[in-house]
């Protein structure tokens, strides 16, 4: 198979950036890594991606708490002192709380947020009521043929991984690709009790073709990103979906003038719509001409090759 020689993979775009690189492979080989995650972070964002290993041990809390037994673990915050803070504005789950209501930009951030009467605590549990955009779990598995038979899944763009959470309520395996945007938001997975993949949305999904029951994104896959770029993700996710798997495209949000080319791009995939919703995006004003899609798509049983 031609495998008698092993070339270490690195991204394709790490030599582009040889300072960062140089200074993120500069470490004591059988020592303690650069405290570092800042650096490795951009260099992953710019596509060096997956990053070089090292031979070194990664900086980790002192005195880590154990973690909280399950199913305890899934709706509560674990202990400070569970987390390396250094890479991170904040320095405790208390600091994390109060920045929703901070008027600086933080990703997600209200969704550490996970304690009772919180936002993020009710997201997909609730059916549609008012708001035809947003869909509930429940209507999402009702849609599976046959019942049960979503069973394993990707959440891309997980945030603090509620979804997997309140998936695994329903005794679905999903994992969650994340990226610590300023918040320890794959250690707060992994105390969560879910499986948190360290990835960007420029990476190829790490699954093999026609295995994955559904993929689920909410807001990450929006027209922030390259149509061209988009475009490559969407068949990604068809790839990885086995036929007849769901992919629910949540709160895709654009500018209204971008629908038409936004639904085309999404049709020529060849998925088949399931549920279909368009609205306003209002959180911003009614003056930038925002629009949400929120969309259940099926990869054809039959034929999808």
């Amino acid at each position: 198979m031609g495998s008698d020689t092993i070339y270490p993979p690195g991204g394709l775009a790490c030599p582009l950036f040889p300072d960062d690189l140089a200074a993120f492979m500069s470490y004591p080989v059988n020592g303690s890594c650069p405290d570092d995650e800042p650096l490795s972070q951009r260099l992953l964002l710019r596509g060096c991606e997956p990053l070089p290993r090292r031979r070194c041990r990664p900086a980790a809390p002192s005195d880590p708490a154990p973690p909280l037994p399950f199913p305890a673990s899934l709706w509560s915050l674990p202990p400070d002192r569970s987390i390396h803070w250094s890479p991170y504005s904040c320095k405790s789950f208390a600091c994390l709380l109060n920045r929703r209501h901070s008027p600086s930009f933080d990703d997600c951030k209200d969704c550490f947020d996970i304690l009772d009467g919180s936002r993020e605590r009710g997201r997909w549990v609730k059916p549609s009521g008012n708001n035809p955009l947003d869909f509930s779990i429940d209507e999402v598995l009702a849609a599976a043929d046959p019942l049960g038979s979503i069973r394993i899944g990707l959440d891309i763009g997980g945030g603090s991984g509620t979804f997997a959470v309140r998936m695994r309520e329903h005794n679905v395996t999903v994992v969650s690709s994340t990226i610590n945007l300023n918040g320890p938001f794959s250690s707060f997975m992994a105390a969560r009790g879910v499986v948190p993949l360290y990835l960007s949305v420029s990476q190829r999904l790490p699954f093999f073709d026609n295995t994955l029951d559904l993929v689920h994104s909410m807001h990450v896959l929006s027209n922030w990103i390259p149509t061209t770029l988009l475009h490559f993700i969407f068949f990604d996710v068809y790839r990885v979906l086995r036929p007849g798997g769901l992919f629910w495209l949540d709160h895709f949000f654009f500018a209204e003038p971008q629908m038409a080319a936004y639904v085309s791009l999404i049709d020529s995939v060849g998925f088949g719509r399931v549920k279909w919703e368009v609205g306003r995006k209002l959180d911003r004003g009614t003056e930038l001409g925002e629009m949400y899609l929120s969309a259940l798509l099926q990869k054809p049983l039959k034929n999808s090759w």
